[in-house]
């Protein structure tokens, strides 16, 4: 079997990483880290190069893009894509993945559809 697809849930939700963290694992293809802020989210991030972060735009110690600008900063990080997950955004707001963006991250809207995630991660990855 092939490698897994490592993915960093970053959000102060538990209860949304644990239920994101659930349904990709049970699908098979995807191994779930999870950090419940920026500051966890950041150094999980250095330490364990995943394939994609989920991000969320709005947590209490450091903003999303907060997040995703020291991300981008640093050369260990600074080419894993960024999936921010918000309820600022609706699926109305979302046409198509290239106008889905906040500079070079991606967006898509909560609740978020399993199928759907599985499918943006693996479209934004290139994955078959």
């Amino acid at each position: 079997m092939a490698e897994k697809i490592s993915v960093l849930t970053i959000d102060d939700e538990v209860d949304f990483c644990y239920f994101v963290q659930k349904n990709l694992m049970l699908d098979g293809r995807f191994n779930v880290l999870v950090a419940t802020n920026g500051k966890d989210g950041i150094e999980l991030a250095e330490n364990e190069l995943p394939d994609i972060i989920l991000l969320d735009l709005f947590m209490p110690d450091m903003p999303g893009e907060d997040v995703a600008a020291a991300l981008k900063e640093n050369n260990a990080t600074a080419d894993i894509p960024i999936l921010f997950v918000t309820a600022l955004a609706t699926n109305d707001d979302i046409v198509n993945r290239d106008e889905n963006k906040i500079g070079n991250n991606y967006i898509m809207p909560k609740p978020v559809r399993t199928k759907k995630l599985i499918e943006t991660i693996l479209d934004i990855l290139g994955e078959p």
